[in-house]
């Protein structure tokens, strides 16, 4: 298997609670802009870092489209840079599945909230894999933050493609952020108990199997940042998501 190195990444149904409704009714949620990022933070929280950082690389996606779209009715998988250093592999990974790979590494919830309109509805997958929430815990956004954010994502794809299913990778664990785990984990259960009240929403544990046996990073998974996933890591998630996948969609 190769993989891209890390040089190459870039600097990625009606939703039934009260909360996420206010936050529809309130205006950030509609399939218009969002709010300037700087606006999106909890007391005590850290602003989303600005999306227009990713401008070049969304215009290399659309670029890209342009003499050729993907085919509608595939398998999207986006979200941050575990994602775009699966980007090149992707599609060898998940055969027989057709799949289109647009991770934009370092991203969060909130970029992909802004470019969906680009690189998200103009595909119509019949699925879509999300990995985001890694940076937005890096980035001092709290769980709960972070899940009101993922709330305003399914409500997009809700308006816009009511057929698609979401499939959420679980945030993974790693050595450089192994004491942000706690918080992760805590956005990863918001997750979990959240896709367990729909059919359509999905969320599928990439975490757990990267733990040893002492409960921690297995080391051999991850290249030398012990941050991003090695040759070995994205075997083990081929397996578990690729499996999950096949179950609903097999060719």
């Amino acid at each position: 298997m190769k993989y891209p190195s890390l040089r190459s990444i870039p600097l990625n149904r009606a939703v039934s609670s009260l909360a996420t409704s206010f936050i529809l009714l309130a205006g950030v949620g509609c399939n218009t802009t969002p709010p300037s990022s700087p606006e999106l933070t909890g007391v005590g929280e850290s602003p989303y870092p600005d999306p227009a950082r990713f401008e070049q690389d969304i215009a290399a996606f659309e670029a890209a489209d342009a003499p050729s779209m993907p085919p509608t009715d595939a398998i999207l998988f986006i979200g941050s840079s575990s994602i775009t250093m699966w980007n090149a592999q992707l599609p060898e990974d998940m055969a027989p599945l057709t799949v289109i790979p647009r991770g934009f590494g370092g991203s969060t919830m909130q970029d992909l909230i802004h470019y969906a309109d680009r690189v998200v509805f103009p595909y119509q997958p019949k699925a879509i894999v999300v990995y985001e929430g890694d940076n937005d815990v890096a980035f001092g956004i709290s769980p709960e933050r972070f899940f009101e954010r993922l709330q305003v994502f399914v409500q997009m794809v809700d308006e816009r493609l009511p057929d698609t299913e979401i499939y959420f990778l679980s945030i993974k664990p790693s050595g450089s952020r192994w004491s942000l785990w706690p918080e992760m984990e805590r956005a990863n259960d918001l997750i979990r108990n959240y896709t367990q009240g729909r059919d359509d929403l999905h969320y599928i544990d990439v975490a757990s199997p990267l733990l040893n046996e002492a409960g921690e990073p297995e080391s051999s998974y991850f290249i030398e940042d012990n941050l991003h996933l090695s040759p070995e890591g994205y075997a083990v998630w081929t397996e578990v998501v690729k499996g999950r996948l096949l179950e609903t969609y097999a060719e």
